[in-house]
């Protein structure tokens, strides 16, 4: 990530019972993205003068300078939401990493987790999928570790969404399977299941007619 990668413990490679089908899959997947990790940053940047304007930039800039990673990632992922509300591509971007920076610093893994995937989803958004896919696989790598399923399964859908985006329509279904089954059995909302559905029988353009995969 931008930020760098969420994973500060090795993951065990013995001495672990073999995975289901579900978890292979998915391992599959981002095994085959080459998300590799990273070196953490130490710190982050001066903030930029654009971005300093606002009740969301002032209660930022009060948390950090006190180091409150915590309200600081908070403020930040409150300003990425409300720029991404607006198309403003930019400022969301910057300020969604800053939201993971912040999470990470402050050991919540979960927030980070979501955070990652919601920077992949407004890298989709903003019509860049192909970047977008590198998020949402590292925010399925952590939410497995984590045993955050509902997490794990939007991060799935997600990437299945980019996927399908970037014309690999037989990735993104089985992507969309695996989320099905993670958001049903986390109990995740019916609009979430629903969705994985609809891009599990994905239709595809095929000449000039339209086929639907099932």
């Amino acid at each position: 990530m931008g930020s760098g990668h969420m994973r500060t413990h090795p993951r065990r490679s013995w001495g672990e019972p073999r995975p289901g089908l579900l978890r292979r899959l998915l391992a599959r997947a981002t095994a085959a993205l080459g998300t590799g990790s990273s070196t953490s940053r130490q710190g982050l940047r001066e903030l930029p003068l654009a971005l300093r304007r606002g009740e969301l930039a002032a209660s930022y800039l009060a948390a950090d300078r006190v180091t409150d990673h915590q309200r600081a990632g908070a403020a930040a992922a409150s300003a990425m939401q409300r720029a991404a509300a607006e198309a403003d591509w930019w400022p969301a971007d910057a300020w969604g990493h800053r939201a993971l920076w912040h999470f990470e610093q402050a050991g919540m893994t979960l927030q980070a987790t979501r955070q990652a995937r919601r920077i992949g989803d407004l890298r989709s958004a903003a019509g860049d999928p192909g970047s977008a896919r590198r998020y949402y696989a590292e925010a399925i790598d952590e939410a497995r570790d984590i045993g955050a399923e509902h997490e794990q399964g939007l991060a799935a859908l997600g990437l299945g969404h980019a996927l399908l985006q970037l014309g690999d329509v037989t990735s993104a279904r089985r992507l969309a399977g695996a989320a099905v089954k993670l958001l049903a059995r986390a109990g995740a909302p019916n609009g979430e299941v629903e969705d994985a559905r609809r891009l599990r029988g994905s239709e595809v353009v095929v000449g000039n007619e339209t086929e639907e995969i099932e």
